[in-house]
Order: C-alpha cells, then sequence, then structure tokens
C-alpha cells in the first residue's frame, strides 16, 4: 500500500466523508475532505493530492467540472468517481478523459480500495 499518499474526498453528502475518511484512515492514509467542488479547488489540496474521490452529481460545481477545472490549471490527479444516480451522465464520457473508476453507492469497499491502489501505483 501507497500509505503515505493523500486521498482527497469531495461530496456534499457528510455521511459519504465521515465513511470515507474512516476506511481510508483505518488503511493507513491521509485523508482531507470537502463538502464541494468550489471548497477542494480554493484549498492547497489539488497541489497535495495523491488520488481524488469525488461525487459526480454535487450542487454547485460537478464532480466533472471540477475535473475541467483541475485539467485547465494542468493539474492531474488519478480521479475515481462516485456517483448516489444510476448510471452515468450522458456527458461524463465525452468531459472526463482518463478516470481512474467509476463507482455507484453504495459500492465495495474492497474493490475501490484496489482501485485507489491501482491509481497511485501509475501515478509513481
Amino acid at each position: 500500500m501507497f500509505n503515505s499518499a493523500i486521498i482527497s474526498v469531495v461530496d456534499d453528502d457528510e455521511l459519504v466523508l465521515v465513511s470515507l475518511d474512516s476506511l481510508l484512515r483505518s488503511c493507513g492514509y491521509t485523508v482531507k475532505t470537502f463538502a464541494s467542488a468550489f471548497e477542494f479547488l480554493e484549498s492547497s489540496a489539488p497541489e497535495q493530492t495523491g488520488c481524488l474521490i469525488s461525487d459526480i452529481q454535487m450542487p454547485g460545481m460537478c464532480g466533472v467540472e471540477m475535473y475541467e477545472a483541475l485539467a485547465a490549471r494542468k493539474i492531474h490527479i488519478p480521479t475515481i468517481f462516485i456517483t448516489g444516480k444510476p448510471g452515468l451522465p450522458p456527458e461524463f464520457s465525452t468531459r472526463v478523459k482518463t478516470p481512474e473508476g467509476y463507482f455507484s453507492k453504495p459500492f465495495h469497499t474492497e474493490a475501490l480500495l484496489a482501485c485507489i491502489e491501482q491509481a497511485l501505483m501509475r501515478r509513481r
């Protein structure tokens, strides 16, 4: 495991933030949580994040728009998208070129952890 990596989680659902924070910390990761895409983008976290887990549909700026804003800043973070809605939004595949993964809520924690590990290995 690459437990020294910082994992940032962006989701407007506090229960998801708390659950993922607890899970990832129990695996030894440093975790930063954000309740909105704006909060994440305005922080110093984008430059420090080894892997980003983001909800797709959030009020204000959605996860796809945040992904595009990071790309416009030339910040390329391995990103795993999660969503509570069935299926992908129609524009997802045309706007997100290389997501590390996509999971519908509720997701299997083992699969998410494996995806994080793969993302961190590719980033090295």
